[in-house]
């Protein structure tokens, strides 16, 4: 599979960035990361207003949930589902077509308001139902059923955005509704399920190379699929019923098994390579983000609600997604597998963000501030990446 994937990029003459799903989709989640940030501050301080019919919260939450963690998502599985399958990747103008319609959704989104809802959500969904069909069809055609749970979340992710559509246009506060939860559960499940398995082997693999006597716990054993079960549980119960204390109770008890779960892995040995010791850092916004919303639901004041949900959505799915990125795109473009300065800042600068964004949470006498600084260090993280690891994306590289 491996000769015929190289035969066919070789042969595809167009645009470097079509030659693989992850270089437009991780290129533009970036971009779009920075530059929805960059638009949102001065949103929340009241100095921009944009033509969308979402209140200035819901654009936000829509379009980092939906927007930037949507193409992260096509960008992992385009790259990935070929190695499961043995199949052909999608490249060329149908991988083109994939990153149109992804962002004729980002603009349908934020020229909404002057567009009929119905025409915003048909053109917003267009993207992840015709990603979800495509790696639907690859992963069936493969045999590779063990995968068909990742089908089963783009589903629940899908739904989720619909939802969110739904509620928006009904008038709703859509950034804390049903379509909100469901698309970010769908998220932490396949950060869950998918880190699962990436987070121990690529450490195992860097530690054998180190010849370390301490290795992890190998992946989805009983222990580990009882945990993903406790946290799918608790998941459903945050959506149908976010502040009841069966939830807290059910959070709880998920949070606390995929800390144990984590350290499972042999994270603590990883310290001397970045690009392991984030996938590690990353996975533990899963169980920090199930813990904090259980405190906040149990305990209310704690973090403050949204404050605990952003361990979720911008810990777990930032970090995470940031780890995945690098390491992916230093991979696939024949770099060394090991961070460099700027790839280090970049983690720590999205780290920062996320804990200006709780502490906002927590104290919102200093709330504006922390805003400003949040956004600040995110804006500094992907657009970092979109800086450092652009050039890797949007050229061919000779690098063997």
């Amino acid at each position: 599979m491996t000769a015929t994937t190289a035969q066919q990029m070789r042969a595809w003459t167009g645009p470097a960035i079509l030659t693989f799903g992850f270089r437009p989709f991780f290129f533009g989640a970036a971009v779009w990361a920075a530059l929805a940030m960059a638009l949102w501050v001065p949103m929340l301080s009241g100095h921009l207003t944009l033509p969308t019919a979402f209140d200035p919260v819901s654009w936000h939450a829509h379009e980092f949930l939906f927007g930037y963690l949507g193409a992260v998502v096509a960008g992992f599985l385009l790259t990935a589902v070929p190695n499961w399958t043995g199949r052909l990747p999608i490249v060329g103008w149908w991988l083109g077509m994939l990153a149109g319609l992804w962002l004729a959704g980002r603009v349908a989104v934020a020229f909404s308001g002057s567009l009929p809802p119905l025409l915003v959500a048909m053109i917003d969904l267009a993207f992840p139902v015709v990603f979800a069909l495509a790696i639907g069809r690859e992963i069936v055609a493969g045999k590779n059923w063990r995968n068909l749970i990742v089908v089963g979340l783009l589903g629940a992710f899908i739904v989720g955005n619909t939802l969110f559509h739904w509620e928006a246009a009904l008038g709703n506060y859509a950034a804390q509704g049903y379509g909100l939860r469901l698309g970010l559960g769908a998220g932490v499940m396949m950060i869950a399920v998918i880190g699962g398995r990436v987070v121990p082997s690529f450490t195992r693999n860097w530690l054998v190379k180190q010849r370390s006597a301490a290795l992890p716990v190998s992946p989805m054993q009983t222990f580990d699929k009882a945990a993903l079960v406790a946290l799918l549980v608790a998941v459903v119960l945050w959506v149908a019923l976010p502040i009841a204390a069966a939830t807290g109770f059910a959070l709880l008890l998920a949070g606390v098994l995929h800390v144990i779960r984590l350290s499972r892995w042999a994270g603590h040995k990883t310290h001397a390579e970045p690009l392991v010791a984030v996938l590690h850092a990353g996975y533990a916004f899963v169980p920090l983000g199930a813990l904090a919303l259980a405190a906040e639901i149990l305990w209310p004041g704690t973090f403050g609600m949204a404050g605990a949900q952003h361990l979720w959505m911008a810990g777990a799915t930032g970090l995470m997604t940031l780890a995945v990125m690098t390491r992916a795109t230093l991979g696939h473009t024949g770099r060394a597998l090991t961070a460099g300065a700027g790839t280090v800042m970049i983690y720590v600068t999205q780290t920062m963000s996320v804990l200006a964004r709780v502490v906002a949470g927590m104290w919102p006498e200093i709330s504006g501030s922390m805003h400003l600084m949040a956004g600040l260090f995110w804006i500094t993280a992907f657009g970092g990446f979109a800086v450092i690891y652009g050039a890797l994306l949007l050229r061919l590289s000779t690098a063997k």
